[in-house]
């Protein structure tokens, strides 16, 4: 933050995004008459309404797509991971239509103008969908694990599911709620009839702030990143150590050897795409905010316009998510539907030589693709 030779006190308020919400300026005469450029509408707000407007409009029709089409599946054959695709396009519409309108209308309107209630509310809104969709990201890649990991567990798969999609959920609303406590309406000290929905006031010292600060970084960045890096890893070990030992591998025969190569290129691909996106998306904003907790005033003096941008970059981690997951998981299923047919057909040759006496060799294991198709689904 630049600071003229005219003023004596510059004070910043920071929300939860530790971004530049406004500023108090005093002059060596008195009170300055003129709002600074941040607490008026400027050429930042209107590029803010454009992306915030774009990126609705394409996450709309992205993750409702992805959801009908989810929907439609699900009465067809239900999986898990269909369900789990569809709480994350719920949880990304809830950013979709929840947060991002917010952005646009306090774009729009600078101040906050909807009253204290709203502003608590607002603010548990703002935060829920995007802890939600990083939570579920985590549920999927768990699940992922436990498929190729653990696939003969199949009496718990159903609970397994309902519990960690319920405590994604729950996850969720604990780490939102603290939102509806520091937010709050406050009063400009000097003009008196601006107002802004802020955190103003409620930490009682830095080192609370930046304990509060910390945390949502943990819960909605680190962890998750953690735990998908850990899973998806697991997995590219686990199917390359069962490709090269097949007859120690208890559910891979070497019947379903050529499909679990294929899985392991996709779950690979799967792999860098899912981590790369989450990645790009949220680490040049938390890159900031490192940097704004270790040397505040260096950091004040980057562009209020940047560091908004970066989490307005964040978000768009709602609009990738339908594409990256829908993408692979119909592209999956596709490859399947070309399989079964072959499955078939070599049933019905099968079949006409059913007069013949069967001929049974000792030890041999029949082909188990159809498990190995259902492991990976």
């Amino acid at each position: 933050m630049t600071k003229h030779h005219h003023i004596d006190v510059a004070e910043t308020v920071q929300d939860h995004r530790n971004l530049l919400d406004w500023t108090v300026t005093n002059e060596t005469g008195g009170v300055q008459h003129h709002l600074p450029i941040s607490m008026r509408f400027n050429d930042g707000h209107r590029l803010s309404i454009a992306v915030y407007s774009v990126l609705m409009v394409f996450s709309a029709i992205a993750n409702i797509t992805v959801l009908v089409l989810l929907a439609k599946r699900r009465k067809q054959s239900r999986s898990n991971i269909n369900t789990m695709l569809m709480h994350l396009a719920i949880a990304d519409l809830m950013v979709t239509f929840l947060m991002m309108p917010l952005e646009i209308a306090w774009a729009s309107t600078v101040q906050w103008k909807a009253g204290d209630i709203m502003c608590r509310i607002m603010m548990f809104f703002r935060t829920f969908g995007l802890y939600l969709s990083s939570f579920v990201l985590v549920c999927i890649s768990v699940d992922r694990f436990y498929a190729v990991l653990k696939p003969l567990h199949l009496a718990t798969i159903d609970r397994r599911e309902k519990m960690m999609l319920m405590s994604a959920w729950i996850g969720a609303v604990l780490c939102s709620a603290p939102q509806m406590v520091v937010f709050h309406v406050e009063r400009h000290p000097n003009i008196t009839w601006y107002y802004q929905c802020v955190t103003y006031n409620v930490f009682p010292s830095y080192a609370h702030e930046l304990v509060y600060t910390v945390f949502g970084m943990v819960m909605m960045y680190a962890f998750p990143l953690l735990v998908i890096i850990y899973s998806y890893v697991s997995i590219i070990i686990e199917i390359c150590r069962r490709t090269r030992n097949p007859k120690n591998a208890d559910s891979v025969t070497r019947s379903s050897l050529p499909f679990l190569g294929k899985a392991k290129i996709r779950t690979l691909k799967m792999t860098i795409i899912i981590v790369f996106v989450f990645f790009v998306c949220w680490t040049p904003y938390y890159v900031m905010s490192v940097w704004y907790w270790y040397d505040r005033e260096s950091a004040l003096e980057v562009d209020q316009r940047v560091q908004k941008g970066l989490f307005l970059f964040a978000c768009t981690n709602s609009c990738m998510n339908p594409l990256v997951y829908g993408a692979f998981n119909i592209r999956a299923r596709r490859k399947v539907s070309r399989i079964r047919p072959a499955i078939y057909m070599n049933s019905n040759n099968s079949n006409n030589h059913r007069n013949r006496p069967p001929r049974v060799v000792a030890g041999h294991r029949l082909p188990q693709i159809e498990i190995s198709l259902k492991t990976f689904e």
